[in-house]
């Protein structure tokens, strides 16, 4: 009999590493259909581009390294896909190339592979875009226009004194501009459903992930029906934080990731320099994550009837 040692996620069901990755690809499917459709075919060749260069970094790595290639796990599938969605439809194919190949290389094969990474590959791929190429990470596609393909440097929902303002219908159907998988809040619920319907997550890191964001844009002074409709927050509550990889496994633990997450965002947004917080908070919530784990560990079923007792 042999006995085989992983690293986290350790889930105790007859659900593979595969059939949990597909699920996911399954639910950002509307919103990869949602940014081609209001971004059209810029949309399309960034998530190619993204989506095919994830997996075939990770192909090549695990050939050059001589490890066993697990492409098929799909968890390079759903990091480039995750990240291609993130990035403005007018991103150069060169930078999508490399943050994709970053994400794939530098955060999550040189710490070990999938359930070793400690950051979430697509976030931090996207956080070296925003501190290397911040020029192209917004100049986004003003859909209003006629022609969509025109793409021009612009304010989004969440840039201060120049944002333009939308109503609510608008910033849920996703007619603003942003990033290619961001914007469509109606898709995204959609993939949300999916998720919780086949159990792939759970509901407490999503909901509470809103929940925080909506009562701390409150505490700011914030509009918070408004805030949780911009930008990427909803996205990465979803996506993003709910990766098995760098976010709690105990309950417990669990609701202070999402509390910090949500908090974090309104603040950065409210008092930092980006207007887009999302991306920092969750990463700020990675680094965290084992000390939440340790300090916040689920209640053991027995433990605190058998201390009364040796006390008795």
């Amino acid at each position: 009999m042999s006995i085989r040692l992983s690293s986290a996620p350790h889930i105790r069901t007859g659900a593979s590493t595969q059939s949990l990755m597909l699920n996911v690809v399954i639910a950002l499917m509307p919103c990869v259909a949602a940014g081609v459709y209001l971004f059209e075919m810029n949309a399309l060749a960034v998530l190619c581009m993204s989506t095919g260069t994830a997996v075939l970094m990770e192909y090549l790595w695990q050939k050059l390294m001589k490890i066993p290639v697990r492409v098929g796990d799909c968890s390079a599938l759903v990091t480039g896909i995750i990240l291609g969605l993130t990035l403005p439809p007018t991103l150069p194919w060169w930078a999508t190339m490399v943050a994709s190949a970053f994400a794939i290389i530098i955060v999550k094969q040189l710490f070990g592979g999938i359930g070793d990474n400690f950051l979430n590959p697509a976030l931090t791929a996207r956080a070296v875009l925003l501190a290397s190429w911040p020029a192209h990470m917004t100049t986004f596609v003003d859909i209003s226009r006629e022609h969509v393909a025109d793409a021009v440097s612009m304010a989004t929902p969440l840039s201060g004194e120049n944002a333009v303002e939308y109503t609510w219908m608008q910033l849920f159907q996703g007619a603003i501009p942003g990033s290619i998988g961001e914007t469509c809040k109606a898709a995204i619920l959609v993939g949300l459903a999916y998720l919780l319907i086949t159990k792939t997550i759970s509901w407490r890191i999503p909901v509470i992930t809103m929940l925080s964001a909506f009562v701390s844009a409150f505490i700011l002074g914030m509009d918070p029906v408004e805030s949780v409709l911009t930008g990427g927050i909803l996205f990465g509550a979803v996506f993003m934080a709910t990766d098995y990889t760098t976010s709690p496994m105990n309950a417990s633990a669990q609701y202070a990731y999402s509390v910090g997450i949500g908090f974090l965002t309104m603040l950065i947004r409210r008092f930092g320099a980006y207007p887009e917080g999302v991306t920092y908070a969750i990463l700020l919530m990675n680094i965290l994550t084992p000390l939440l784990d340790k300090y916040l560990p689920n209640k053991i079923y027995g433990h605190g009837k058998k201390k009364e007792a040796n006390q008795a």
